[in-house]
């Protein structure tokens, strides 16, 4: 037992040591929260690997064990939701064509049809599918020659034009290819095992070869789209990773890779395949943009506005809100604060939002930034106020530590929402967008070829943009694969963006109706 006179100085050192241990038990049970949400959550585990974080999580869970503390036990009350009100199946099924009608007669009036008279009867139905089926479309082509003068040459209509020349495919069976692909998530290799099921071995060399020509076709509409959003004024923009198998990396392996997304609400989105993250591949996707650019905290986007009076960026309020989010567990009462806070930011944006569609006007955009400045004061005051104080107390390891180190390093970029009125105040209608290419890499894993990025992303962008405007994407490019080939440089590209398409009337119905059977 040491001395009297050195006790204050041991339960010191004795207290660092617990506060210490405390701070390291929480940063432990924290990292290990994030990843059992990347192994078990499905947030992002596809581009980790399972069995390193497997490991982790043992290990984490070790060093928690060790240093564990006395658990807070928090009890809270909250009204209990009304249940949703249940879809009868008549309602979801009302939209589906009745094709064919069975009427069922009793037996006795079958048997004696004269004794009988109709007083009414009862329906129901039942859903049926038809699977799918390869068929032929033939072409003729009838060739006349004059009566009159028989050293004329024959007469022969030229051959339909079609999207890939010399070969059998249609546009509706491009249009099925792609849409499998990047809309419904099916790798090749499975579409060829179903190909072979609806009656044709179509292989998947072939397959592949039908997405770098339906990726030339709609290139120009590609184009089209990118310049209109660099010249909008307003565009959201952000990044996701995709592995690529590529030949000349060690080993021949796969290497990382990025989808770039820019897009404007209401309006297209557009990916752009690129081999890197650097600050770089920022200023070359926006090219010379000039407006509101509305990003994460990724430094790209700041160098990129740094260097460029024309360009101003904001932020994005559902990252900051997502720091504390994740800091709830350790200090659910300030991030509670915190978290009320933003949300009031939202509350006003969607009384004002719904007022704009009341009105039936559109969105007055210097009246909105006004509305920011008058309501948006109070609460940005107090939480900015409630960040600082945090950062002061907190460690900066720590979940509030964090939060409040990105709220307030995004300040600026974060309060520039009331300048603007154009803008959303986050950027989850583009993290919507990415969302099919985050599915659908974990079914097809990785793009065959550096060489394919781009048209991974031409053909994301088309499948995108037409959902954002309302449009089927499957008969989007069946028609537009169809019109295409016979379009001239005169002819006007863009009545045939998503933003502007229309069906085309001519095009033939995909099944005629059944017959009405009798039992």
């Amino acid at each position: 037992m040491p001395p009297l006179a050195e006790l204050p100085q041991a339960y010191l050192a004795v207290t660092r040591e617990r506060d210490a241990l405390k701070g390291e038990l929480l940063d432990l049970q924290r990292q290990l929260a994030w990843l059992r949400r990347q192994v078990f959550g499905g947030a992002k585990s596809e581009t980790l690997d399972r069995q390193q974080l497997l490991l982790q999580l043992r290990e984490l869970e070790t060093l928690a064990a060790k240093t564990e503390a006395p658990r807070q036990t928090i009890a809270y009350e909250r009204a209990t939701p009304a249940p949703a009100k249940r879809t009868l199946p008549a309602e979801l099924f009302a939209h589906l064509p009745v094709r064919e009608t069975v009427v069922i007669e009793p037996a006795a009036v079958q048997a004696e049809p004269a004794a009988y008279e109709k007083i009414g009867e009862e329906r129901t139905f039942e859903v049926e599918i038809t699977p799918p089926q390869l068929f032929k479309r033939e072409v003729v082509r009838v060739k006349y020659r004059a009566k009159a003068d028989r050293t004329q040459p024959p007469l022969l209509a030229p051959a339909p034009a079609r999207p890939v020349p010399g070969g059998y495919a249609s546009a509706g069976l491009l249009a099925w290819v792609v849409v499998a692909k990047y809309l419904d998530h099916l790798p090749l290799y499975r579409q060829e095992r179903m190909f072979a099921r609806w009656g044709a071995a179509i292989p998947r060399q072939t397959l592949g070869e039908w997405m770098r020509i339906a990726a030339e076709w709609l290139e120009p509409l590609y184009r089209l789209m990118l310049a209109r959003l660099r010249d909008g004024g307003y565009v959201q923009a952000d990044e996701t990773p995709i592995r690529c198998q590529d030949p000349d990396a060690p080993g021949s392996g796969t290497t990382q890779g990025y989808l770039w997304v820019i897009g404007r609400p209401g309006s297209d989105v557009c990916f752009d395949w690129r081999m890197s993250r650097r600050h770089g591949e920022a200023t070359t996707l926006l090219g010379e943009f000039a407006g509101v650019l509305q990003a994460d905290g990724y430094a790209a986007y700041d160098a990129h506005a740094a260097d460029r009076p024309a360009v101003v960026r904001v932020g994005c309020w559902a990252h900051a809100r997502r720091k504390w989010v994740e800091a709830q567990a350790e200090h659910p009462q300030a991030t509670r604060v915190a978290l009320k806070l933003i949300a009031r930011l939202y509350r006003y944006e969607r009384a004002w939002d719904e007022a704009d569609v009341t009105a039936e006007r559109p969105r007055d955009t210097d009246e909105r930034a006004r509305l920011r400045q008058r309501h948006f004061a109070r609460a940005l005051q107090w939480l900015h106020a409630l960040a600082l104080n945090l950062r002061a107390r907190v460690r900066p390891k720590s979940g509030l530590g964090e939060a409040s180190a990105y709220l307030l390093a995004q300040w600026t970029p974060l309060t520039r929402h009331l300048q603007h009125g154009v803008t959303q105040l986050d950027n989850n209608l583009l993290e919507n967008a990415i969302r099919p290419s985050a599915v659908g890499k974990k079914n097809w894993l990785f793009i065959g070829h550096p060489e394919a990025g781009q048209r991974t992303a031409i053909l994301y962008s088309i499948i995108v943009s037409c959902q954002r405007h309302g449009h089927d994407p499957a008969a989007y490019l069946r028609d537009v694969l169809a019109r295409l080939p016979a379009m001239t440089n005169q002819d006007d590209l863009d009545a045939v963006t998503p933003r502007r398409w229309q069906p085309s009337p001519t095009r033939p119905p995909l099944a005629p109706l059944s017959p009405t059977l009798h039992s």
